[in-house]
């Protein structure tokens, strides 16, 4: 699951748009962008192994800071506290609890068995939708569409750079996630670490983007 994550972010974005995209999509990718770091200390373990589903190449070995249910809902609260006491506003607080708790539920279907219940990592569970590619692309492609459909039907550019800037993002989200589709397997682990902070660049795209958008 990738662009169906960013999908949820807009769409949350239609639901409360006091707060910015960027902010949603930081909640929504939380755990994922906390990986790649995670990785990098060797706290959490990865291997490359082509084949191990149609969609991914990785076998997530190792990763219950990140991706278990109990530190999902850590997370969560954690999205609420920082929300609610700087805006003092329950309910944006509620909505980015549930963008940060999404993401795990998003790889729940789309995983094999190898999200951990708790830290011990004594049970794991994933529905697998990986293992076959194109119910994985089209029910994930859906869910892009209406995100972003539900975005430009609460939100209006100001100008022509939230216009095109937000198409580009769009255009760019969409192009990663069928490069990650059809392309080689990565070359060591190091590489997908680094490779995953660069989500970051979304996140600030997506402020800017924002910046050049009103609500309707």
């Amino acid at each position: 699951m990738f662009i169906g994550h960013f999908a949820v972010g807009m769409a949350a974005k239609s639901v409360k748009p006091s707060l910015s995209l960027g902010t949603y999509f930081i909640a929504v990718q939380f755990v994922d962008l906390l990986w790649p770091t995670l990785l990098l200390f060797n706290l959490e373990q990865v291997a490359i192994e082509p084949g191990i589903t149609a969609m991914t190449p990785l076998n997530f070995i190792h990763y219950p800071i990140s991706h278990s249910l109990v530190m999902a809902a850590v997370w969560a609260f954690a999205g609420f506290a920082l929300v609610y006491f700087l805006k003092k506003d329950f309910k944006a607080a509620i909505l980015i609890a549930a963008c940060v708790a999404s993401h795990w539920l998003l790889d729940f279907f789309t995983h094999r068995p190898d999200l951990p219940i708790t830290l011990s990592e004594t049970t794991k569970v994933g529905l697998g939708l990986w293992n076959y590619k194109m119910a994985t692309f089209l029910i994930e492609s859906v869910l892009f569409a209406v995100g972003v459909a539900m975005y430009l039907k609460k939100t209006q550019a100001k100008d022509n750079t939230g216009k095109y800037a937000f198409w580009g993002l769009i255009i760019f989200l969409a192009f990663i996630s069928v490069s990650n589709m059809v392309g080689p397997p990565p070359p060591n682990v190091a590489a997908i670490a680094w490779a995953g902070h660069l989500q970051w660049l979304f996140v600030l795209w997506a402020y800017w983007v924002d910046k050049h958008r009103s609500a309707v």
